[in-house]
C-alpha cells in the first residue's frame, strides 16, 4: 500500500511539472519577437546589456543578432559578468569576448555607468536580462545607469522584456531616499511585482533618472503572459540562485547577508538553508566551502553551521519569520546579530525594519507599517503595467 502511495505521489509530481512546463511553452519573451524590434536596429550601431540569461530558444541573443547581420559594437557586462560566472560582488573586467571578438565594457564595480566615449559607439542599447523582481537584485540598478547613459548620449533604449518569477508579490518597505544605493535605487518596495519593462516605463514616467533626462524608450513585451501565470526560469539568473525555490526565498533570506548567519553560499543549495556555527538556529547541519564562480570565500567557510533546511518550505513572498526568530536566538545568547547595520538598512531601504526587529515587534506589526506605502505604490505603478 505504501509503495502504491509513493508511486502515485511521484506520478503527481511529474504531472504537475509537465503541466507547469506546458503552461509556459506559449510564452514568448521579448527577445524572441524579432519582428517587433529588428526594424528598430536597421543601420544602427547596437550595444547590448546581456548575460547568460539572454537566450532565445537555445541561442544567445548576441549570436542570434550577429546571424541576422545586426551591427553589434559593444557588450555591456553587469554583475556576475557577461557569461554569468562571477561571484556576487566580484570585480568585472572590461575586455574582449573570446567567442565573438566584441568589446566588453564592465558596468559593475567602480564604473557602474559607461563612459561617454563608450556610449559614442552606440546608437541604440538593447537590455535583455532575466530579473527576479526584487529591489536589491542589482540588474535593475544596472538598467537605471544604462538608461541614464543612453539619455545623455541621445541613444535609444530598448527593453526586451521577460517574466518576473516573483510577480505575484508586492511587499516590503518603500525605499527612503537617504538609503539609496546600488542595492536599492528607486522608491519601490522590496518585492515590486513588475517586469523590467514595466519598471523601465515607471523610471521614465516618474522622472527617476538624474537631471530630469530620459532616453527614447521602447519595451518589447512578453507575448501570452499574464500576472497570474507562473514562470520557471530556464537558466539560473545568477550563480547562487540555481532554482525556483532559491528565487522564491531570495527576498526573505537576503537580509541575512547583513548578519553572521550563512544562507548557504558555498553549498549546493544556496538561498535554501540558513545556519550559524555558534548560535544553533535548528537541527539541520551544513558546511560552506569554496566554489569557484559562486562563492570563493563564503561565510562560515569549512565550519559546521546548524540551522534550517528550507528546500521544501512554502514560498510566501517576503517572510520575516526566519529573520525575527534568528535575531531573538542571537539576543538570548548576547551575540550581535546585525553586524552590518548599514548594509541591512540599504537592503531594507530604511532603518525602520532593523529597529523594529530589535525592539521585538512581530511580523504582523512590522508589515502593518508598510500598508499605506504599498497601497500608494500600487496606485502609482498601475499606468505602467503591461500585463493583466
Amino acid at each position: 500500500m505504501i509503495k502504491r502511495l509513493l508511486a502515485a505521489f511521484a506520478l503527481l509530481i511529474l504531472l504537475s511539472s509537465a503541466c507547469a512546463q506546458a503552461d509556459q511553452q506559449d510564452i514568448q519573451v521579448g527577445a524572441s519577437r524579432f519582428e517587433h524590434y529588428l526594424p528598430l536596429l536597421k543601420g544602427k550601431r547596437v550595444g547590448l546589456v546581456v548575460n547568460q540569461t539572454s537566450i532565445v530558444g537555445d541561442t544567445h541573443l548576441v549570436d542570434a543578432l550577429l546571424a541576422k547581420q545586426v551591427k553589434i559594437t559593444t557588450i555591456f557586462a553587469p554583475e556576475h559578468g557577461f557569461r554569468g560566472d562571477q561571484d556576487a560582488g566580484a570585480h568585472i573586467d572590461s575586455g574582449i569576448d573570446t567567442k565573438t571578438g566584441l568589446p566588453i565594457v564592465s558596468i559593475y564595480g567602480k564604473n557602474k555607468q559607461p563612459s561617454a566615449e563608450a556610449m559614442s559607439q552606440v546608437d541604440v542599447v538593447l537590455f535583455d536580462i532575466q530579473d527576479v523582481g526584487v529591489r536589491f537584485y542589482t540588474y535593475i540598478s544596472s538598467m537605471h545607469y544604462m538608461m541614464q547613459a543612453s539619455a545623455a548620449a541621445k541613444a535609444e533604449f530598448i527593453v526586451l522584456d521577460r517574466p518576473n518569477p516573483n510577480i505575484a508579490y508586492i511587499d516590503g518597505p518603500i525605499l527612503e531616499p537617504e538609503f539609496r544605493s546600488f542595492v536599492g535605487m528607486h522608491p519601490i518596495p522590496v518585492l515590486h511585482g513588475m517586469t523590467v519593462g514595466e519598471l523601465a516605463q515607471m523610471i521614465v514616467g516618474e522622472n527617476w533618472l538624474e537631471d530630469g533626462i530620459s532616453p527614447a524608450l521602447t519595451v518589447i513585451p512578453v507575448a501570452n503572459y499574464a500576472r497570474d501565470r507562473s514562470y520557471s526560469l530556464p537558466i539560473k539568473p545568477s550563480p547562487n540562485l540555481p532554482n525556483d525555490q532559491a528565487i522564491g526565498l531570495y527576498p526573505s533570506l537576503c537580509f541575512f547577508e547583513a548578519t553572521p548567519v550563512s544562507i548557504g553560499r558555498g553549498t549546493d543549495f544556496p538561498f535554501q538553508v540558513l545556519g550559524h556555527d555558534k548560535v544553533a538556529l535548528g537541527e539541520f547541519t551544513f558546511s560552506p566551502r569554496s566554489i569557484t564562480g559562486a562563492a570563493s570565500n563564503p561565510k562560515l567557510k569549512d565550519k559546521i553551521a546548524k540551522g534550517l533546511d528550507l528546500r521544501q518550505s512554502p514560498v510566501r513572498g517576503l517572510d520575516l519569520g526566519w529573520l525575527i526568530s534568528a535575531h531573538n536566538k542571537f539576543k538570548q545568547q548576547n551575540t550581535e546579530f546585525f553586524t552590518s547595520a548599514s548594509f541591512m538598512d540599504k537592503l531594507a531601504g530604511t532603518d525602520e525594519l532593523r529597529k523594529a526587529i530589535e525592539a521585538g515587534k512581530s511580523e504582523a506589526e512590522i508589515k502593518q507599517t508598510w500598508r499605506a506605502g504599498l497601497e500608494e505604490f500600487k496606485a502609482k505603478r498601475a499606468k505602467y503595467l503591461l500585463y493583466q
